[in-house]
């Protein structure tokens, strides 16, 4: 255990009664795995699973002048959002470079809630802060609320059990509030792994007692807590980039193939420009997916990648996959070298082995 990893969640002692491996995860100590990292990536591929996200962080812009602000400090477009709907979108650095990747939801007509990644929740709020615009108030709300989610093709079914047989959850990207069994509580739908699913946001003090319920509630539905490791099998085989490892200020989304959450038709907003620059002169590298070939070690982050001798970069991320049954990876490679079907070679422990890039998602559902 780190020095550095003193912060725990709501539900750290649930965790340690569950008996889950705990980890320092950046400032953190997290649950890594309960039953087994395979069985509880099965268990969200084929049933339902439950991860704590209470370490992440939780923003809230208001004011008559927010999303304004938001629009400039944000490369989606704010303003398409409704009242209840969200996006995906990026904080960038002046270069253009990847500060943290972020879902904002509006709340209200004039509030919007801002999930942000834990190990930069304060990085964030920082940056935000010094280019505030007169009338937005920015409020970091992350220590007074926690966060589970809940994904996998029975979800549905869970809901169904705590809220009764008539509920419907809310469409994909909308938030909508609900309280379960007095405790009030707002459900995004939202996730990272693939499968249908929600993410769930509610005061601190209630989270042993919304986990157990959802844990007591999903047994007939084969539900599973779930640790980092499966939610990094997961997001990987979808090819799901993770902040730290596929996200950096030294990269900007359409490196990352993420343009779409770009909107290059705002007339302004932080690194705008670079990317205008980059798009219209052509990239010089992308983030491309990768599988192992044959019967080989999983590739894992910061391992070198050859292409005919010549070293061309490192994996940002790696892993074993469950679901195909062979390793599978993702690096940032020259972009004449990024195409699908390039034959390459993973440096694992002093020898290579062959790798192919390949179309994303890596997972498809049978």
């Amino acid at each position: 255990m780190t020095a550095a990893a003193q912060k725990r969640t709501p539900l750290y002692d649930e965790h340690v009664r569950l008996g889950a491996k705990m980890i320092p995860f950046g400032d953190w100590l997290m649950p890594v795995q309960y039953s087994g990292i395979v069985d509880e990536h099965q268990a969200v591929r084929n049933n339902v699973g439950v991860f704590d996200i209470s370490h992440m962080g939780q923003l809230v812009a208001s004011g008559a002048g927010a999303g304004e602000w938001l629009n400039r400090m944000l490369t989606n477009n704010v303003e398409k959002l409704d009242v209840h709907s969200g996006q995906y979108t990026f904080l960038l650095n002046q270069n253009g470079g990847i500060i943290d990747d972020l879902i904002v939801y509006r709340t209200a007509p004039d509030e919007f809630l801002l999930v942000v990644n834990a190990s930069r929740t304060d990085e964030d709020f920082t940056w935000l802060r010094s280019h505030i615009a007169p009338g937005v108030e920015l409020q970091n709300r992350s220590d007074r609320y926690a966060g589970l989610a809940i994904q996998g093709p029975r979800v549905a079914e869970l809901f169904r059990a705590l809220f009764g047989a008539t509920f419907e959850l809310p469409a994909r990207n909308t938030i909508a509030a609900a309280d379960l069994n007095t405790m009030p509580l707002a459900i995004a739908r939202t996730g990272y792994t693939g499968e249908d699913g929600v993410e769930i946001f509610f005061e601190s003090k209630y989270a042993p007692a919304i986990w157990t319920t959802i844990l007591e509630k999903g047994k007939a539905l084969g539900i599973r807590p779930c640790g980092l490791g499966a939610r990094d099998t997961l997001r990987l085989e979808m090819c799901y980039p993770l902040n730290g490892n596929d996200l950096t200020p030294e990269h900007n989304p359409l490196e990352a193939g993420l343009g779409f959450f770009v909107d290059l038709t705002k007339p302004n907003f932080t690194g705008r420009e670079i990317l205008a620059q980059a798009k219209e002169h052509g990239l010089k590298r992308r983030l491309a997916p990768f599988r192992m070939q044959g019967k080989t070690p999983p590739p894992r982050p910061h391992y070198a990648v050859f292409r005919d001798g010549e070293r061309l970069a490192e994996v940002s991320s790696g892993t074993a996959s469950p679901s195909l049954g062979y390793g599978i990876g993702m690096a940032y490679l020259p972009i004449e070298h990024a195409k699908i079907g390039t034959a390459l070679e993973i440096e694992i422990r002093g020898q290579k082995f062959p790798a192919v890039i390949e179309k994303k998602p890596l997972y498809k559902k049978p």
